[in-house]
């Protein structure tokens, strides 16, 4: 394999796209911080995203559906950023501190 043709393997894709979905998980455990669960959050979506457009790209026939899978992806991406940075502003604003221990009164 040339370094050129790199682009037209499945499994380097599916090698990048568990990276990162395993670099998201491994940061939304070990992340004491609610931001930096959501950056971890974002890393499990990226990765799974890649993971549908690689498969789209080499074993479906159809190509509309791995996209619009994807772009289903982003937007459910976008939504859980925005609802998330919301609620880490109303723990902010009530706790002033954006880390999970300080909110141990707000178990159920």
């Amino acid at each position: 394999m040339t370094p050129f043709n790199i682009v037209n393997d499945l499994n380097i894709y599916l090698i990048l796209g568990a990276l990162l979905f395993s670099i998201g998980i491994f940061g939304a455990l070990m992340h004491k911080t609610f931001i930096g669960m959501l950056i971890s959050s974002e890393l499990i979506l990226s990765g799974a995203s890649i993971n549908i457009m690689a498969f789209n790209r080499f074993t479906v026939a159809e190509p509309d559906t791995g996209q619009i899978f994807t772009l289903f992806i982003m937007a459910v991406a976008a939504a859980e950023a925005a609802i998330v940075l919301s609620v880490i502003l109303a723990i902010y604003r009530r706790y002033k501190s954006v880390e999970t221990d300080s909110t141990s009164e707000l178990k159920g």
